[in-house]
């Protein structure tokens, strides 16, 4: 029911985002040590909604090889890069499920029915 409303699209997609984003960050992590691994990046949740559909259907994010410098072995990998990425990751999950959270309580109170 509340699934079909578009700010719960929204606050889906930005879940989705950050699970995404975490998953970018970890295999770059995993890939660190390798040999001409390039590095990947997510593209911004603000540049996903601009081309997300206006009915909120699911699409896929655009992860792309990231512009970082190399090292001598060609591998473009920064874990200080990464950890920071993963952290902002987990931000953006937990304010997402804040956001929905706080959204079913507004919505509950509107029909009527507290807690």
């Amino acid at each position: 029911m509340f699934s079909e409303l578009p700010m719960f699209k929204i606050i889906d997609a930005m879940a989705r985002h950050a699970a995404e984003s975490q998953k970018v960050s970890a295999t770059n992590i995993a890939h660190a040590d390798e040999p001409g691994y390039k590095a990947m990046t997510i593209e911004t949740f603000g540049s996903f909604l601009e081309r997300m559909p206006t009915d909120g259907a699911a699409t896929d994010f655009r992860i792309r090889q990231a512009n970082t410098p190399q090292s001598p072995n060609g591998n473009s990998v920064s874990l200080e890069t990464e950890l920071f990425n993963s952290a902002d990751a987990m931000s953006q999950h937990q304010l997402a499920l804040s956001i929905y959270t706080k959204s079913l309580d507004m919505l509950r109170t509107a029909i009527g029915r507290r807690g």
